[in-house]
């Protein structure tokens, strides 16, 4: 099994930044990507930015330039460093680790960009 948790959001006025980091715990050498979703209210929930175990990144097209994903293998964390915050970024953001049996999720962290 694969446990993750995330932390780091809260409320950041338009412009802003904020830093969530997931901890990872578990199973870490079965895992072989992990990212970052979000789901804002009545919406589905989507991709925001993706990394594999090479260390290549992609990102939806929403965050590009504003947003970065990194992992940090000395402390199993996976972080995204979001920059230049706007209202339309509000959502609940996950943090997913892809393994040979499937997907796994953590609990999930309130992200509101709001003046």
């Amino acid at each position: 099994q694969v446990q993750l948790v995330e932390s780091g959001g809260g409320l950041v006025q338009p412009g802003g930044s904020l830093r969530l980091s997931c901890a990872i715990s578990g199973s870490i050498s079965r895992i072989y990507a992990m990212n970052w979703y979000r789901q804002a209210p009545g919406n589905k929930r989507e991709l925001v930015a993706h990394i594999t175990n090479g260390g290549t990144t992609n990102y939806a097209d929403s965050v590009k330039g504003r947003f970065t994903i990194s992992r940090d293998n000395t402390k199993n964390t996976l972080n995204l460093q979001m920059n230049g915050l706007q209202p339309e970024d509000t959502a609940v953001y996950y943090c997913n680790a892809v393994t040979g049996w499937g997907n796994h999720w953590g609990q999930g962290t309130q992200v509101t960009v709001s003046s």
